[in-house]
C-alpha cells in the first residue's frame, strides 16, 4: 500500500493529462503523440514536486516498454512474407541506410552517435514508438530527456507534413497505386500518418503501406539489437546491459504468437489500443519530466538529423517504388 500511495500521484497525473490530449486530438484531428508532449510541456512546471517522480518514472519507462511488446500485435510474418524478396530487400537496407545517416548526420553536427541513432531510428522505423524505444536502450546517461523531447517534436512535425505532402510527391513521380502505396509505408514516420496517406491515394494503395509499415515496424527489434552491439558501450555503467532487453524479446515473441493465429482478433484489437494508451502515457510523461533548460539550450539545430534521415527515406523509397515495384 505504501509503494502505490508513492506511485499513484504521478500516474494519475500522467493519465488525467493523457486523456485531456486524447480528447483534443480526437475532436481535432490533431496527432495524439503531439498532443500529449505538449500537454505534458504545459505541466512541466508540476515535475518540481518530488512527490510525482515515483510514478513519472513509471509510466516514462515501464509503461513506455508493455507498449512497445503490444506493438506485435499490429504485426504478423505471413503479412511481411506476401511482400515478396524484392521489396523486403529493399525496405530492410532503407531502414538501416536512414539509421546509418541519422547517426552521421548526428556526429557531423558535433552530437553523439546514441542521439543520431535516436533521431535515424524514429525515422527509419516507427516515429514516436521507435524514438521512446531507443531512448529505453539508450538510457538517459547518453540521450537525455530533453533530446527524446526534441525528437518526438521533430517527428510529429515531419509525419504531419509528409502525410500532407507525399501522396502529392508520388502523383507528380506518376506512380501507381502499389508503387504509391510502398512509397508511403515506406517513407512516412508514424503508423496512422503512413496509413492515412495511402488510403487518401486509393484502397489498394492504403493496404499496401499498411504491410509496408508493419514491415518497418517488425524491424524495431533487429535495428535495436544492432544500435546495442555496435554503439560504444557506456563506460559509467556498474553492470553490463544485457544483449537483448526484455521488451525487445516480449516483442519478437508476441509477433511470433500473432503470426500463428491463436490469438483472437477481439484480443488483438485490445492490446493494440492498449498499446497506444500506454505509449500515449509514456510520452505525456516524458513531457512532464524534461529538463526545460536543457531543452531550449540545445536548439532547433538538433532537429537537423531528423530532417536529413526523413530526406533520405523518402528518396530511397521513391527510388525503390519507381525500379523494383509493379505498378
Amino acid at each position: 500500500m505504501q509503494r502505490i500511495a508513492q506511485l499513484a500521484p504521478g500516474i494519475a497525473l500522467a493519465v488525467l493529462a493523457t486523456l485531456a490530449a486524447a480528447y483534443v486530438s480526437d475532436h481535432y484531428g490533431a496527432p495524439l503523440t503531439l498532443m500529449c508532449l505538449l500537454f505534458g510541456l504545459s505541466l512541466n512546471f508540476l515535475s518540481t514536486d518530488t512527490r510525482l517522480d515515483p510514478g513519472l518514472d513509471l509510466v516514462s519507462r515501464t509503461f513506455l516498454r508493455l507498449g512497445i511488446v503490444l506493438v506485435a500485435c499490429r504485426v504478423t510474418f505471413g503479412q511481411i512474407l506476401a511482400l515478396g524478396p524484392a521489396a523486403l530487400l529493399a525496405i530492410g537496407l532503407t531502414v538501416a541506410a536512414t539509421l546509418g545517416v541519422g547517426v552521421l548526420a548526428a556526429r557531423r553536427l558535433g552530437f553523439s552517435g546514441a542521439f543520431g541513432a535516436l533521431c535515424g531510428g524514429a525515422v527509419a522505423i516507427c516515429g514516436a514508438s521507435a524514438a521512446m524505444a531507443f531512448a529505453s536502450l539508450l538510457g538517459e546517461r547518453r540521450t537525455s530527456q530533453a533530446q527524446l523531447t526534441l525528437v518526438l517534436v521533430g517527428i510529429s512535425a515531419c509525419s504531419a507534413t509528409a502525410m500532407t505532402l507525399y501522396p502529392a510527391i508520388a502523383h507528380q513521380l506518376h506512380l501507381g497505386e502499389i508503387q504509391s502505396g510502398y512509397m508511403l509505408g515506406a517513407a512516412i514516420h508514424d503508423v496512422a500518418q503512413a496509413l492515412g496517406a495511402g488510403y487518401s491515394v486509393s484502397p489498394l494503395a492504403g493496404e499496401t503501406a499498411a504491410i509496408v509499415k508493419l514491415a518497418r515496424v517488425a524491424l524495431l527489434a533487429p535495428a535495436l539489437m544492432v544500435v546495442a552491439l555496435f554503439l560504444p558501450k557506456d563506460a559509467e555503467a556498474k553492470v553490463a546491459a544485457p544483449l537483448l532487453p526484455w521488451f525487445v524479446i516480449g516483442f519478437f515473441g508476441l509477433a511470433a504468437v500473432n503470426s500463428i493465429g491463436v490469438i483472437p482478433e477481439p484480443v488483438s484489437d485490445t492490446a493494440s489500443h492498449a498499446a497506444t494508451a500506454l505509449l500515449a502515457c509514456a510520452v505525456t510523461a516524458t513531457g512532464l519530466r524534461s529538463q526545460m533548460q536543457s531543452l531550449m539550450s540545445t536548439g532547433l539545430r538538433a532537429l537537423l538529423p531528423i530532417l536529413i534521415a526523413t530526406l533520405a527515406a523518402l528518396l530511397l523509397s521513391a527510388a525503390a517504388a519507381k525500379i523494383l515495384i509493379a505498378g
